[in-house]
This record gives C-alpha cells, structure tokens and sequence, in this order.
C-alpha cells in the first residue's frame, strides 16, 4: 500500500462502507517560548475545525515520551500510553488510518512512524495535510467506538546512537536536518551544532513542493539514489534533531520505495553526550 493518500482519495474513503480511522496530528517546532510568545496549540486548532471524524491526537503526550539528555526531546512514548490513546481514538489492526497535520508533514509522519513500527500494517499521510483538504470541516469531537490496537514493536527499523554510528560508517546516514545546522552555522535548539560524523546531509525539506506534497516518487528515488542509498535492506538511517522530522523523511523513502530505518533520539540526544564526535562543515567526517 502506498504511505500516502491524496485529499480526493481520502474523501472516497471516507464516504465509503468502511472509512478508515483518521487522526489530526497537528504540531509544529516553536521556538516561540525562548521569546517569551505562547506555543502552537494543536488541540486548539483542532477544536476550531477539523476533518469531519478525525481524532485529535497530541504528539508531545502520545506520541512521544519524556524528554532528557539520555533519550532526546522527543523519545519513544510508553508503549501504554501510545496504546490507549490509539485505541481511544478508534485503532485496530485491521482498519485502515489515516494520519494529517498542519501541512508540514512532520508530525503526521511521525504518527504513521509509530503506527508502522509497533505493527499497524495500513497507514497513510494525507499529502499536504489539512491545507490540501477540500472537502467540509467540524468541530464537533467525535466519540469513536474504542479500536483494539495493541502496539507490538519491531515492525520497521529503529536505531539507536551506536547503530546509527555504525550505519554512517557501513552504510547511508541521512540527516533530515536544515543544512546551516548540519554544518554547524547555527544550533538553535541543542548544545552544540554539527553532525554524526559520516552522516550525509539530505534537508527533509527538499522533498516536497512548495505546497507541502511530496515530489513524485521517481524524482524522490533519484535523489535518494544521488546521495548513496541502493536500495539494500537495513544499510538506510535517517535522523533529524529529535525523531520528528527524520520520520518525514522515512515517509519520503518509502513513497520512493526504498526501507529505512530512524534514529529517533537523533541529534537532541547525540549532542547532549558530551563524548559522542561531531563533525562540522559541508563533508560527511
């Protein structure tokens, strides 16, 4: 199945006999609150209009576990919180979701991640997200009838700091990261700014058009193919700066047809261990 649905697809789904289960994942990386300026309110923006069914879901909440220096800022959630709040919200393994954000991508991807990795075996993202849809909105929350996902993980690969080492030297480690940060121009975020030396800087933005869809998967699988991946099992890695945007460009691989695998703790966790190497500048070491 494709990992990701168009806006038209969707509306045909949804006016089918068995629509899939949809999820507003909206989110997006602030740094609003070193300025003092409130942050971006997903529930609030759910609450003003959403996809007719969809199920607000919170990415710092659920989808996601306590942040700190060991794990990153957004680590794998409690496999029990991320249960209950699938199953709250209508998810069983064998009903197709749907998963959208704001437009960006980012956390949409990061919910289809999840899904993918504890064992959900249909999950798209809306190209484009919410801006894409044309169809009619509410506001009302829906009380869906309780799903029976249970999260089982392993499905798709995961990485943690050593293997993704590893990988960058074996293999291809892709940073999804903006290229000043994997230079090391600037780090607004995390300690110290640079890469995972031998990592290959690869923007997730660069995957999409300017409307936040997806490039067809043949310019994506030329790209892929440009910067060093072939194709062969377990020797793709993505990271990002904490496991957010990295899933938006596992998404992007996969509509290209290529498996990889994400360092969720990604460079939040990487730079806070003052012992791991970085690497600054254009070249990968």
């Amino acid at each position: 199945m494709n990992a990701i649905i168009t806006a038209s697809e969707l509306a045909s789904e949804l006016a089918g006999e068995r629509p899939p289960v949809v999820l507003d994942i909206r989110w997006q990386l602030s740094l609003a609150k070193a300025a003092g300026a409130p942050e971006f309110d997903g529930r609030a923006a759910y609450a003003a209009g959403h996809i007719p069914g969809a199920v607000f879901v919170d990415l710092n909440q659920e989808l996601a576990g306590k942040a700190g220096p060991e794990a990153g800022r957004h680590p794998l959630p409690d496999l029990a919180v991320f249960g209950a709040a699938m199953r709250a919200a209508g998810v069983s393994a064998d009903r197709d979701v749907v998963v959208y954000d704001g437009g960006q991508g980012w956390a949409a991807a990061r919910a289809w991640w999840l899904l993918r990795w504890t064992g959900h075996p249909s999950v798209r993202v809306l190209d484009g997200g919410l801006p894409a849809w044309e169809g009619p909105t509410e506001t009302a929350s829906p009380a869906p009838h309780p799903g029976t996902f249970d999260p089982a993980p392993g499905a798709t690969g995961l990485l943690d700091a050593d293997e993704a080492a590893a990988l960058a030297r074996s293999g291809l480690l892709l940073d999804a990261r903006a290229a000043e940060r994997y230079r090391g121009d600037v780090e607004p975020i995390d300690r110290v700014g640079g890469h995972i030396p031998g990592a290959v800087s690869a923007p997730t933005t660069e995957n999409v058009t300017d409307d936040g869809r997806f490039r067809p998967a043949a310019d994506l699988a030329e790209r892929f193919t440009s910067l060093g991946a072939t194709g062969d099992p377990g020797q793709v890695g993505v990271y990002c700066g904490s496991g957010v945007s990295g899933a938006h460009e596992v998404l992007a691989l996969a509509v290209a047809g290529i498996d990889a695998q994400l360092y969720v703790g990604s460079w939040s966790q990487w730079s806070a261990d003052t012992a791991r190497p970085v690497a600054t500048g254009p070249d990968p070491q």
